[in-house]
């Protein structure tokens, strides 16, 4: 074990002078929940290193694309952090030998597990800061990522209005509208759907379509423009 601490210190660039930081990011709940006397998990850690690691990549992308757009970036942000990418990380810093886990998520395979993988990085980042400062968590998330980093953006293709409704919902309300088939009418040959949008203030929108998949096209466009009418955007 102490190998592997010792690589993943080196693969991050970060020795810690508080080593129990590093531990405890590397403490999964179920070890710390079935030791003899109470000990830390990696949670909290991973909750600010999620933060962390947001803002570091998000710097980074925003200095190494000046010309980018918000959109371009956010894109490239996401890919760049999303669990399966932070777990691929993980196991190539050879995270996933040192995290300490219980013996039935053991038995379950929670090592190989991406989800698990991805949240012990971000707690190992939020150490990192705890115990070097903003500095050096960015110092080690760019050398992390080094070989990841995009060469050039891309700018996003234009979203339909469900996917943009969703987006202004979740930054509005952190809720998503809920479409529902509210009737269909018509022979089989031109057939006639009308769906019901709810949004998460409760609003209601219906639209009509020739498949519930371009009614609820319909609906959202509504629904956009009733939101940004009432909000004045």
């Amino acid at each position: 074990m102490q190998e592997y601490l010792e690589k993943l210190q080196n693969d991050i660039g970060h020795a810690f002078h508080n080593v129990t930081l590093l531990e405890t990011a590397l403490t999964h709940s179920s070890h710390a929940n079935e030791a003899a006397s109470p000990s830390e998990h990696n949670e909290r850690l991973e909750f600010l290193g999620d933060a962390v690691l947001e803002l570091c990549v998000s710097e980074e992308l925003f200095t190494r694309f000046p010309d980018a757009s918000e959109g371009a970036l956010t894109l490239l942000r996401s890919k760049l952090v999303s669990e399966p990418a932070l777990a691929e990380l993980a196991r190539a810093c050879d995270l996933d030998r040192c995290i300490r886990l219980g013996k039935g998520e053991e038995s379950q395979g929670g090592r190989n597990r991406d989800s698990l993988l991805s949240d012990a990085l971000e707690a190992v980042f939020a150490a990192v800061f705890l115990d070097g400062g903003f500095a050096a968590a960015r110092e080690s998330i760019r050398r992390v990522f080094s070989e990841i980093w995009p060469d050039r953006p891309v700018e996003p293709k234009t979203k339909d209005y469900k996917s943009r409704l969703q987006e202004l919902t979740q930054k509005r309300y952190k809720a998503r509208p809920v479409y529902a088939l509210a009737d269909s009418r018509g022979p089989e040959h031109e057939k006639l759907f009308e769906v019901r949008l709810t949004l998460p203030g409760g609003e209601e929108v219906t639209a009509s379509g020739s498949s519930v998949k371009k009614a609820e096209q319909m609906a959202a466009k509504k629904a956009l423009a009733a939101l940004r009418a009432k909000e004045g955007i």
